[in-house]
């Protein structure tokens, strides 16, 4: 089976516009050199991949699986000749760097700001996702660098600690949990998910985060209404309209301004330490090891 880019091309053109001939000029190639392209697939693979009749071509069923594998190489060499680009305008390097959502939105910004200042030629694609997958994505190679709670087994990667990240709820002054714990510094997380919450909007790892505590607990996390940032949450919370879980610090930074009540999450599970992790640094080009460097000073 030997499909070059253009035989791929030419197919996603001819699925697209429903046509052989319609394909063959969108992929600039003469009719006769398309239709020889298709039938050398096709007798490659021992099995038909369009149906061919009066109104076009259309794919048949192994002509939808192969639709869907050539789009996504469609994409992948898009993605690299973008990257390589960059290359070509100075770009020097370009790192991937999988986070959770505390360390997207408390810890990332400014330690991200101070470096990218000092390496003016290398970039960086940030993503955020849950812990698990972040490991499981440093393992396999997907990202050059990680950044996980340790609440997740990284033991298969080399870890270095980057930040404190406990968690806490926060509460309006008036609202009937804070008034039950007015005196005390900490709660556990299943009294507070007899109340009603407010989280974050979109497909938020820290979101899903919280509800599979609740759900382990054997309880359920209501959310009556989803934010974009722990800014908004907090605002929401201080009009009492419900709980908030974040981060600490998020929750010290807002509660002040907006008056609110700041409890920790007794829980273990809330006690979370942040690690930098790889799948292993010696191997990782020198900017990356630089990135893990500057994380690591960053380290309060």
């Amino acid at each position: 089976m030997r499909f070059d880019l253009t035989d791929l091309k030419l197919f996603v053109h001819i699925a697209e516009s429903g046509s052989i001939t319609a394909g063959a000029r969108l992929a600039h190639l003469a009719l006769p050199s398309a239709s020889a392209r298709i039938r050398g697939m096709e007798e490659a693979l021992a099995v038909p991949l369009l149906r061919r009749g009066r109104r076009g071509a259309e794919p048949t069923e192994a002509g939808r699986a192969l639709l869907h594998h050539a789009r996504a190489i469609a994409r992948q060499v898009d993605g690299m000749q973008a990257d390589l680009a960059e290359f070509a305008s100075g770009l020097k390097g370009r790192i991937r760097l999988l986070c959770n959502t505390s360390a997207m939105t408390e810890f990332l910004p400014d330690a991200l700001a101070a470096f990218l200042a000092a390496h003016p030629q290398l970039g960086i694609d940030l993503e955020e996702r849950l812990s698990r997958d972040i490991v499981q994505a440093v393992t396999d190679g997907e990202a050059d660098i990680g950044i996980v709670s340790d609440a997740v087994d990284a033991s298969a990667l080399q870890t270095f600690a980057f930040r404190d990240d406990a968690l806490a709820l926060v509460m309006a002054r008036s609202h009937p949990l804070a008034k039950q714990n007015r005196n005390r510094r900490s709660i556990n997380y299943a009294d507070a998910l007899a109340y009603d919450f407010i989280g974050l909007a979109g497909d938020s790892a820290f979101q899903r985060y919280a509800a599979e505590q609740a759900s382990r607990l054997g309880l359920r996390m209501h959310c009556k209404i989803r934010l974009r940032s722990f800014e908004a949450v907090c605002r929401m919370a201080a009009s009492g309209v419900g709980l908030a879980l974040m981060p600490e610090t998020a929750a010290r930074r807002n509660a002040a301004a907006d008056k609110l009540l700041v409890l920790k999450v007794s829980d273990d599970w809330a006690k979370r330490k942040l690690l930098v992790c790889v799948r292993d640094l010696a191997a990782l080009p020198r900017h990356a090891r630089e990135l893990v460097s500057a994380l690591r000073q960053a380290t309060p």
